[in-house]
């Protein structure tokens, strides 16, 4: 299935070209890379050391792979390993990564080689931004969140009591290497997880593309090779370019957010209980719900997202009850929050954003708590 797209080059990867400030990064999708990168990192991120991280899931299975792989070479590479899940994506872990790095001598010629999923993207990126004033950062994504979007972009940081992502920074990888072989040992829930942000970027940006997935939602989860391919690159060059245009999200970039701003606060009101994908998906429904009580997205367009959803078996009835008043606190402490008020990205239709706000808008409080109340 390629739907116009060229067939992926499986063998040596698909590059896709994103602009940043001073310059350009690749992504790069394929099968493969992971035996490939003690070539691919000299020809992108030379350093002297490299610290591999990743959290204690992945690492048996791909950063001790990539760690022997450069080590093989004669390549000067560490380990380094934290918990898994979005409740590690904090300060402490940062300070404690960070440390062990110093005690092992890294200095301002080594490089970050993040391994995993969003996560371990955000608090390695978060790390490499930070560490002696900034030191390059490789992203080595292994799961469809990462792969379709944490990777890309530039964005890194952790969570704090406040909310998600408060503390960060923008720190662009030297390049991106997804290696679809990974997906296999990825857990069915966590590919639902991840997909959901796939179905976003044709929600705001391509109807057709999320016509697409709707039809290959059973490939995608089953990762046949050449369809996840397909969805990694197709998802990557619709980020790349909104992030080419925007890097620092002053305008058009936040429309990356649809569903995020409600859908980071469900995440936090449950202490991050609830998956990411899930909080997203229950997002997207809500806040077209909202745009559609506003006379601002077209009618149905919430039930076509939540037609689409169901193929990744995704509905509101899957989300758990959430505390109404916590979820309403940590809307007003988002990140992309203007004198004190969130703002809402709110769809014309499917394929388009709204965008006679600055791409994004505040809500009456009574209106995002009535709607809320759907899942309270």
């Amino acid at each position: 299935m390629t739907d116009g797209l060229p067939v992926p080059d499986l063998a040596h990867g698909t590059g896709v070209e994103v602009g940043v400030s001073g310059g350009s990064y690749e992504v790069v999708v394929g099968s493969g890379l992971l035996a490939r990168l003690p070539t691919l990192l000299p020809n992108n991120a030379r350093a002297h050391r490299y610290a591999v991280i990743s959290d204690e899931n992945v690492a048996p299975l791909y950063g001790s792979a990539v760690l022997e792989a450069l080590t093989s070479t004669g390549v000067d590479a560490r380990l380094y390993s934290f918990p898994p899940g979005e409740a590690s994506k904090t300060r402490e872990n940062w300070s404690m990564l960070t440390d062990a790095m110093l005690d092992d001598g890294h200095g301002r010629d080594s490089c970050v080689v993040a391994v995993g999923g969003g996560v371990t993207g955000d608090l390695a990126g978060f790390v490499a931004s930070t560490y002696l004033r900034g030191i390059p950062v490789v992203q080595v994504p292994t799961s469809y969140l990462a792969m379709i979007d944490a990777s890309v972009g530039g964005k890194t940081g952790v969570d704090v009591r406040a909310g998600k992502n408060l503390v960060g920074s923008f720190h662009a990888p030297r390049a991106v290497f997804a290696d679809s072989d990974t997906l296999a040992t990825l857990p069915d829930a966590e590919r639902v997880q991840g997909l959901v942000e796939a179905f976003k970027h044709g929600a705001i940006l391509d109807a057709a593309y999320l016509e697409w997935l709707t039809t290959a939602a059973d490939m995608l989860l089953a990762v046949d090779t050449e369809t996840a391919t397909e969805a990694i690159v197709r998802s990557v060059r619709i980020k790349a370019d909104v992030v080419t245009r925007d890097e620092r999200e002053g305008g058009v970039r936040q429309v990356l957010n649809f569903g995020h701003t409600v859908g980071h606060a469900l995440e936090a009101a449950t202490g991050y209980a609830m998956g990411h994908g899930t909080a997203v998906a229950a997002g997207m429904l809500l806040e077209a719900e909202l745009g559609e009580r506003l006379g601002i997205t077209e009618g149905g367009t919430r039930a076509q997202i939540a037609s689409s959803l169901s193929r990744l078996g995704l509905s509101l009835d899957s989300v758990p009850s959430v505390d109404l008043e916590a979820a309403m606190g940590f809307l007003a402490s988002d990140k992309k929050a203007r004198s004190g008020r969130p703002r809402y990205v709110l769809l014309r239709r499917l394929g388009e954003v709204e965008d006679e706000e600055a791409w994004s808008r505040e809500i009456p409080d009574s209106l995002v708590r009535d709607v809320l109340a759907e899942i309270a």
